[in-house]
């Protein structure tokens, strides 16, 4: 087994995702990359473990547990970076749009965090960071995203509740809340829609986001915190 430190990373085939396995693994950690499509932008190594699956079944889960024991026999970090986003007026938002949202970001974190969770107890030790969103803060006009928000907020109060519920077992838990990031998912839009919606007026670069849970999953003392990574947006 190595010394290095394991991170489990969710929804790791593309934007985000894939910058923190690129992030992970350049800060020296062991790395199982999990997505539901298969990982064509990442290749396996010794120190990067591929994973695919809906992250919204608990068997998926469960797989990429097992791959993370049975390679590295522990988990140190877990990154539940797995999510979808739709955008609709709320009265057309579906049963079918709050099921897929459902599915994906709230049981797609429940059944992975347990999982992990059980041997990060065994350990009295690990963390868990999660990426929800600033809009669950701060919404802003014209972006009509509220059935989707439902669940990045709900994530962002079950992020404070297993702070404190776990608290003296040594598990950590935080988020970070990106604003728009400028992503291949808004490879369409101008850069200036970026900059007008948050008070810095710059753009909110993938790596912004990857720096922001490197530094929740090194914070010893930090737990239970929303860290917004938005150019300010969420202040107002």
């Amino acid at each position: 087994m190595s010394d290095k430190k394991i991170a489990i990373i969710t929804g790791a085939s593309g934007g985000i995702g894939a910058g923190l396995v690129a992030g992970f693994l350049k800060a020296g950690y062991n790395v199982v990359a999990a997505s539901r499509n298969d990982n064509q932008a990442l290749t396996a190594s010794a120190g990067l473990i591929l994973v695919d699956g809906d992250i919204g079944k608990q068997e998926t889960a469960a797989k990429i547990v097992e791959a993370a024991m049975e390679h590295f026999g522990t988990i140190d970090v877990l990154v539940n970076n797995a999510g979808i986003y739709r955008t609709k007026p709320f009265i057309d938002f579906t049963t079918d749009d709050f099921n897929a949202l459902f599915s994906t970001n709230l049981l797609g974190f429940l059944y992975i965090t347990q999982l992990t969770m059980k041997q990060m107890l065994k350990q009295k030790s690990g963390n868990v960071v999660t990426i929800t969103a600033a809009l669950a803060d701060q919404p802003v006009a014209g972006i009509n995203a509220s059935v989707s928000m439902i669940t990045k907020g709900g994530l962002n109060t079950a992020t404070r509740s297993l702070a404190i519920e776990y608290a003296k077992e040594g598990i950590r838990f935080n988020a970070v809340a990106p604003g728009e990031v400028d992503t291949p998912l808004h490879k369409d839009a101008p850069k200036q829609s970026f900059t007008t919606r948050q008070p810095m007026t710059t753009i909110t670069e993938v790596k912004d986001i990857v720096d922001a849970v490197l530094y929740l999953a090194s914070a010893g003392q930090v737990t239970g915190e929303v860290l917004h990574v938005d150019g300010g947006a969420h202040a107002g």
